[in-house]
C-alpha cells in the first residue's frame, strides 16, 4: 500500500517540525547571555522563555484552524518564512523588548508544526497514518531536546544571536524545499473561520475522547516540563557543577529514547493506541525513580531520561492518531486544540519544578513530575472506554476495505 509520502517528504516535514520548534525552546540554553547582551534583569530574563510560549499558545487557537480552510503546503511554506522573520528579528534585536517581540512572533508561527501534521494525516492512508505521524512528528523532539545541544554549544563557541540567525536561515531553506517537493493540499472547506474558532470550545464540552486525550496531554507535558525545564538545577549544583554545553548533552539521552518510540505510530495502526497509552504512561511513571538519583548517579538519571522520552512521544503519537482518525476534516482544529493542553501542562511542569526545586531539593520536583505522570494515568484507565473510535474508521477495519 502507498504511505501517501515518499522518504524524502517526510525527511523534509520531519526538518520543518524540527526546525520550528527549535524557537521556542532555542532560548534556554543562552538565556543568561542573552539577558546580560540585551541589558535585562534577572526578573526580566522570563519573558525572553515565555514570550515564545506566548506566541505558540496564539498562534494554536488563531492559526492552526486555518489548515482546515487553505491549501496546507501553502501554509507550511508561508508560516515557515514569517517563522525566519520572528528569528531574525531575535537575532538583531538592539534592546529585550525587540528582542521579545520576535521570539512571540517566531513562535506564534511556529505553529506550522501542528499544520504540519494535519497535512501529513491528510495524505496519508488510514493504515499508515500512525507510522507516518510518528515518523514526521520525531522531528518536534529533535527540535525541543536537539536544540539545547547546538545552541549551548553555539552560544559558547560564539554568541546568543548565532543561535537565532541560524534558525532563521534553516526556516527559509525549508520553506522553499517544502515549496518544491510537497504535494498541493486543496480541498472543500466545508465551514467558516468562525465556525472552526467556535467548534473548538465544543470539542471541550462535548467530545469525550478529544477531552480524555487533552487531559492526558495536560499532565503528560506537565510530567515532560519537569524534567526538562528543571534537570539543570541538580546538574548544575552539586556535586556535578556542570556548564551549559555539558547539561546540553543530556538532551541526546532524551533523543535516543524519543526516537526509539517512533515505532508507535505502526502499533496506532494496528489499533493498540489505547493500549501503547496505558503502558507507557505507567512506564513515565516509574521513569522518575531512576531520574529521582540524578545527585548521586548519572547513569540511573541518563536510563530514566530515556525511558521517560520513550514514554511521553508514545503516548503523544497515539494521541495524535486517534484524533485525526476520528475526525479526519478537522484535523488542523482538533490537533491545534489538543496541543494547547499540551502547551498548558508544558507550562505547569516549568512553573512548578522550580519551585520545587527551591522548597526541598530534586526530590521534592522528581515525586512532583511522578504525580503528574500518574495522574496522566489515571485519566487514560477512567476514560478508555471513551478512546474506542466506530468500526468504521478503526485501522483493522480500512486494511480490510482496501484489501478487497
Amino acid at each position: 500500500m502507498s504511505s501517501g509520502l515518499t522518504g524524502r517528504q517526510r525527511a523534509v516535514l520531519a526538518l520543518v517540525c524540527a526546525v520550528a520548534v527549535s524557537t521556542i525552546y532555542g532560548i534556554q540554553p543562552v538565556i543568561e547571555a542573552a539577558g546580560e547582551d540585551l541589558g535585562l534583569g534577572e526578573g526580566a530574563l522570563g519573558w525572553l522563555v515565555a514570550a515564545g510560549q506566548i506566541g505558540y499558545l496564539a498562534g494554536l487557537v488563531l492559526l492552526v484552524p486555518l489548515g482546515d480552510l487553505f491549501d496546507r503546503r501553502r501554509l507550511i511554506t508561508v508560516h515557515l518564512l514569517l517563522t525566519a522573520v520572528g528569528a531574525g528579528v531575535a537575532a538583531a534585536a538592539p534592546s529585550g523588548g525587540i528582542a521579545i517581540a520576535g521570539l512571540a512572533l517566531a513562535g506564534l508561527f511556529a505553529v506550522v508544526v501542528q499544520i504540519t501534521v494535519a497535512y501529513v494525516a491528510a495524505v496519508s492512508p488510514t493504515g499508515e497514518r500512525g507510522r507516518n505521524i510518528g515518523a514526521v512528528t520525531s522531528g518536534v523532539v529533535i527540535g525541543i531536546l536537539g536544540v539545547r545541544v547546538v545552541a549551548g554549544t553555539l552560544g559558547e563557541l560564539t554568541d546568543w544571536r548565532m543561535v537565532y540567525l541560524v534558525i532563521a536561515g534553516l526556516c527559509a531553506m525549508l520553506a522553499l524545499a517544502a515549496r518544491f517537493t510537497l504535494e498541493a493540499d486543496i480541498r472543500r472547506p466545508r465551514a467558516r473561520y468562525g465556525q472552526l474558532l467556535s467548534s473548538l470550545g465544543r470539542l471541550v464540552v462535548g467530545d469525550r475522547l478529544f477531552l480524555s486525550r487533552g487531559l492526558v496531554a495536560f499532565f503528560l507535558f506537565a510530567s515532560f516540563g519537569t524534567l526538562w525545564s528543571g534537570l539543570a538545577l541538580p546538574l548544575g549544583d552539586a556535586p556535578w557543577h556542570f556548564g551549559t554545553t555539558e547539561i546540553g548533552l543530556f538532551g541526546l539521552a532524551g533523543l535516543t529514547g524519543a526516537l526509539g518510540a517512533a515505532r508507535a505510530g505502526r502499533w496506532a495502526d494496528r489499533g493498540l493506541a489505547p493500549s501503547v497509552t496505558g503502558w507507557s504512561l505507567a512506564l513515565l511513571t516509574a521513569s522518575w525513580l531512576l531520574i529521582a538519583q540524578a545527585g548521586s548517579s548519572l547513569w540511573l538519571l541518563i536510563v530514566g531520561v530515556i525511558v521517560l522520552d520513550f514514554a511521553v512521544q508514545a503516548v503523544h503519537v497515539s494521541s495524535q492518531h486517534l484524533l485525526t482518525t476520528a475526525r479526519p476534516d478537522q484535523s488542523s482544529s482538533v490537533i491545534g486544540a489538543y496541543m494547547a493542553f499540551y502547551s498548558l501542562g508544558s507550562a505547569l511542569g516549568a512553573i512548578t519544578t522550580t519551585w520545587a526545586y527551591s522548597t526541598t531539593a530534586w526530590s521534592a520536583a522528581s515525586l512532583l513530575g511522578a504525580a503528574y505522570a500518574a495522574l496522566g494515568l489515571l485519566v487514560a484507565t477512567s476514560t478508555r472506554r471513551f478512546t474506542a473510535l466506530p468500526r468504521a474508521q478503526q485501522p483493522s477495519a480500512s486494511v480490510s476495505a482496501t484489501s478487497r
